[in-house]
């Protein structure tokens, strides 16, 4: 039976994950936390970037359960995750070299000998891409009927996900009252003739219901997350079925494929714009709440500290900081049991000396927030009344900050995703071990300067960040908006 692994990367993103569900449960409870978000996915952006977002979350917590596929303690076997398991023909299938996308010859010719023992130079078959076609002349009609199939699977999935949702709909609707018809309090249910068209086809229903809320302000945009729905599918499904066949975003210098290198790659980058913030949001808030509240000498020191931190270069600061870790780790080797823990441990420090370098930015915000908020009437006569500090710090100010903190935390993670790649490409990110967009871009260096070209590794790291990273920005953009009480009105 497979053994459990349990990294402490992935214990902080679940925990986080359950912190986050609590968060939701105490927002739905109070007004002033739950309208702001009402009017967040009310917007057809946040929605948009919302499916995006959520389907990088679920491949990044997909790939944070971690077991070990031997038998027994004698043969422990190699470390996997249960993201690997669902992949298993991109992790296995691996080709002797570079390959193009969709390729189904090596990238570069080699010397083959005939069976009469003459040498020519060619481009030998693929071992796993194309391999099932007779002649390369068949590959562009075996692409199209592939997309076909994955696209109809697509389409067959988004019918059956839109009927779920309009059962779903059509349940509340045919429950819930409605208003009276002299429109003077009283509400009366849906008359019969009501219910009876409320229970039409499902398909129908939706559409409909679609067609209706694309022209109200006030509702749901059910239209946005229909189509980005149907996007999502046919993404999905369209390119499980072509990658069974192809590489179809290539392969690497040693064979692998570079489309799971850039799907393993999604839970680097989620990891560091999201566990950074539970490093970085603590002493953020409390020094900044206090460094506002009590002024005086306190806010000297707490000044001080982050004045001093802000003048150190923070790239020298992270790689001082790494490579203490690395000499840690190779004197102390026999406290990793795989190479996976010693990543794991790298990626663990990674974010938390970043945390440590980022966190006075948001400081110094609330600073300036909470000395505005301290001399505010409530919080004047709650110092008159005698209670205590912490009291009037925990009930008036920092409720009272953290619309910042939110949108802080949300433009911050574009940052942290984009400042991995940074740190790889000089060197000192994430292990070379670990797969990350900024291992592919600093080892796409060398292929962008090789005869032929190899474009795609570069490419596909781009393309991947740049989908997460849009996407975040433009959510971050609504909760901006939505949170800022100077905006609420409009």
């Amino acid at each position: 039976m497979p053994e459990f692994l349990f990294l402490w990367t992935d214990l902080l993103l679940w925990l986080l994950v359950l912190l986050t569900l609590v968060f939701i449960r105490y927002a739905g409870r109070r007004r002033h936390l739950r309208e702001p978000w009402q009017r967040v996915f009310r917007s057809g952006m946040a929605v948009g970037a919302g499916v995006v977002l959520g389907a990088f979350i679920l491949i990044g917590l997909l790939d944070s359960i971690h077991f070990r596929s031997g038998d027994d303690a004698a043969n422990p076997g190699e470390v996997l995750s249960l993201f690997d398991t669902m992949v298993t023909p991109l992790r296995e299938q691996q080709e002797k070299s570079y390959s193009a996308p969709f390729a189904t010859t090596l990238y570069t010719k080699e010397t083959v000998t005939l069976d009469d023992g003459s040498t020519v130079r060619i481009y030998p078959r693929l071992k796993y891409g194309g391999a099932h076609l007779k002649d390369s002349t068949e590959k562009r009609l075996d692409i199209l009927v592939t997309t076909a199939i994955g696209a109809t699977q697509a389409l067959a999935l988004w019918l059956l996900v839109i009927g779920l949702l309009s059962l779903w709909r059509r349940s509340k609707l045919g429950s819930s009252p409605r208003p009276s018809p002299g429109g003077e309090g009283g509400l009366n249910p849906l008359s019969p003739r009501e219910r009876v068209r409320v229970k039409g086809g499902l398909v129908a229903h939706y559409l409909s219901m679609i067609k209706h809320d694309k022209d109200d302000a006030g509702q749901f945009p059910w239209h946005v997350l229909s189509w980005m729905l149907l996007l999502l599918f046919l993404l999905v499904l369209v390119s499980a079925n072509l990658s069974l066949k192809y590489h179809i975003l290539g392969t690497d210098k040693v064979g692998e494929d570079v489309f799971y290198q850039a799907l393993k790659s999604i839970r680097t980058g989620l990891v560091l714009g999201t566990l950074t913030t539970l490093v970085m949001l603590p002493a953020a808030i409390l020094m900044g709440v206090m460094a506002g509240y009590f002024r005086g000498w306190v806010d000297d020191v707490i000044q001080y500290l982050y004045t001093t931190l802000n003048s150190i270069p923070g790239v020298l600061l992270i790689a001082a900081s790494v490579l203490m870790l690395q000499v840690y780790m190779d004197n102390n080797a026999a406290d990793f049991s795989s190479t996976i823990e010693r990543a794991d441990m790298r990626l663990l420090f990674l974010c938390i000396i970043l945390g440590v370098t980022s966190w006075t930015g948001l400081c110094r915000m609330l600073r300036g927030e909470a000395l505005k908020i301290r001399e505010l009437d409530y919080v004047q006569a709650s110092q008159a009344f005698g209670v205590s500090s912490f009291r009037i710090m925990m009930r008036h100010l920092v409720p009272n900050v953290m619309h910042i903190v939110l949108i802080t935390v949300v433009l911050d993670f574009s940052g942290l995703v984009l400042a991995e790649a940074v740190l790889a490409y000089i060197n000192i990110g994430v292990d070379p071990s670990t797969n990350s967009w900024g291992n592919m871009i600093n080892s796409a260096r060398l292929e962008m300067a090789r005869e032929p070209i190899v474009w795609w590794s570069l490419s596909a790291a781009f393309v991947f960040m740049f989908a997460l990273v849009l996407a975040a920005n433009l959510f971050s953009d609504v909760v901006r908006d939505a949170f800022d009480p100077r905006l609420r009105g409009e």
